[in-house]
């Protein structure tokens, strides 16, 4: 700091002020602190001027696996929204989805960003995670609602409606490959799945499970296809559908003169695939936005916590991979 004092004619708590940004520095003052800045690589101490302020404008993001497409889409929108509001994000992809690591990852964010949003806790175990008290925090998993603020997709309706859809369509009864037990969504879908069809009096076939991916669609596929009765097929996610229908085409079912096939997530590769894929759409640029909407009124009011839900509904968009049932000739 002393260093770009000299090069710019000024004190060095001047130097300080321009760092900080305070606005009470003549505007020439200003230029020529920036431009000795400049020169000499000079670069603020973000981290402590935060402890000073107490503000890091900063909000951190944790999950698990954030490759995956509903991670990828949900932090892109985040991303967005914190940009726009002026807060920058620290994105952290904990080693596993057991409580322990959420824990300490959850633990080290909170002494460095002014806000957290936590995405899927998708835990293999019933252990709660231990969400740290005192911070601005959203969490993406209504199994905490209790004690935190939620934003969540309305699975349930989402998959009823794949469900009702195949039906009404005239299909005796629906499949399902679902996704990993671990995942609290696949079980909504799938015990959506199950009660929808008790609910109307049908019969309840055997669950293939699944993992999210499309070779895991593609190999349940080939499972489905030994039973010459599979006429529908409502799948975790657009991907498994996707793998689905490769399957069907190789064995020489017709997708959907021979079995129609839904899947979850609404994504953009299911317009284009052959045919069109008919699928639950989740809107995940509005979940994104809902959490930074809600962490960053906690930050503004510096009121932490509150048990706030915001239940986003999905939309079932109707393409070419669904049709009427076909009698047998």
């Amino acid at each position: 700091m002393q260093d770009v004092a000299r090069l710019a004619g000024v004190s060095a708590q001047t130097v300080s002020r321009v760092a900080r940004e305070e606005g009470t520095v003549r505007p020439e003052t200003t230029r020529r602190v920036r431009e000795a800045m400049r020169q000499l690589g000079y670069a603020p101490n973000r981290a402590a001027q935060a402890l000073r302020s107490g503000a890091f404008n900063t909000v951190g993001v944790i999950g698990h696996k954030l490759a995956r497409t509903g991670e990828a889409h949900i932090i892109d929108a985040v991303t967005t929204a914190l940009r726009d509001e002026g807060f920058g994000i620290l994105l952290v992809d904990a080693p596993s989805n057991s409580a322990v690591d959420f824990t300490r990852a959850l633990n080290s964010l909170s002494q460095a960003v002014d806000g957290v949003v936590v995405l899927r806790l998708e835990t293999p175990s019933a252990t709660p995670v231990q969400l740290p008290d005192g911070i601005p925090l959203v969490v993406g998993d209504f199994r905490y609602t209790d004690r935190h603020t939620a934003v969540g997709t309305d699975q349930t309706n989402g998959a009823r409606d794949a469900v009702h859809h195949l039906l009404g369509l005239g299909h005796e009864t629906v499949h399902h490959i679902a996704g990993p037990s671990s995942s609290v969504q696949a079980r909504a879908r799938e015990q959506a799945w199950i009660a929808t069809l008790w609910e109307e009096g049908r019969a309840v076939p055997p669950l293939v499970r699944g993992d999210w991916s499309p070779r895991s669609g593609y190999e349940a596929g080939r499972r489905l296809l030994e039973d010459p009765d599979v006429t529908a097929v409502f799948c975790a996610n657009d991907e498994v559908a996707i793998g689905l229908i490769r399957a069907m085409h190789e064995r020489g079912r017709r997708v959907p003169r021979d079995v129609s096939v839904v899947g979850f997530d609404g994504l953009s590769l299911g317009e284009y695939s052959f045919p069109p894929l008919t699928t639950v759409r989740q809107d995940f640029r509005r979940a994104g936005e809902e959490m930074v909407r809600l962490v960053l009124e906690q930050v503004d009011s510096g009121a932490a916590g509150g048990e706030r839900q915001i239940l986003i509904p999905t939309e079932l968009v109707v393409r070419g991979s669904t049709a009427p049932r076909r009698e047998r000739t």
